[in-house]
């Protein structure tokens, strides 16, 4: 009896515990990350990508911005706390915006190596979660 119990405690505990890690558990640090940086990508009907980079505290050093699932992958690299890039884009995806996410990759002097992910939105679009990590 106790060993047919047993594989469902294990399982649901196991559960638990990766949804606290994957989300950040209760002490969340990423709230600082949150706070100090913002990214967004609008796509326009015009045929471009607006991504705008914005790190409140002002003390960047630098970011490699990537937009991936391109044919080729677009990046560039920024040294400032604050810029907005116009990339190309001339079609919607046929698929969704989903596999073309914009990765940006933050090189701060007090939070150190920090990376944003997020999703391309169409303009009049709900603005897309933003994944912050620190690798």
């Amino acid at each position: 009896m106790a060993r047919k119990l047993l594989s469902p405690i294990f399982l649901g505990v196991f559960t638990v515990l990766a949804i606290v890690l994957l989300t950040g558990g209760g002490s969340d640090d990423k709230d600082e990350l949150r706070q100090t940086f913002q990214v967004n990508a609008v796509y326009y009907d015009t045929g471009h990508v607006e991504v705008e980079f914005l790190d409140k505290s002002e003390k960047t050093d630098s970011v490699v911005m990537e937009i991936l699932g391109m044919e080729e992958t677009f990046q560039k690299s920024f040294s400032n706390s604050h810029f907005i890039e116009i990339v190309p884009f001339p079609n919607e995806p046929k698929y969704g915006w989903e596999i073309h996410p914009v990765v940006l990759e933050v090189e701060h002097p007090e939070l150190g190596h920090v990376q944003l992910k997020t999703e391309i939105r169409p303009l009049g679009d709900p603005a897309p979660p933003v994944i912050y990590s620190r690798p």
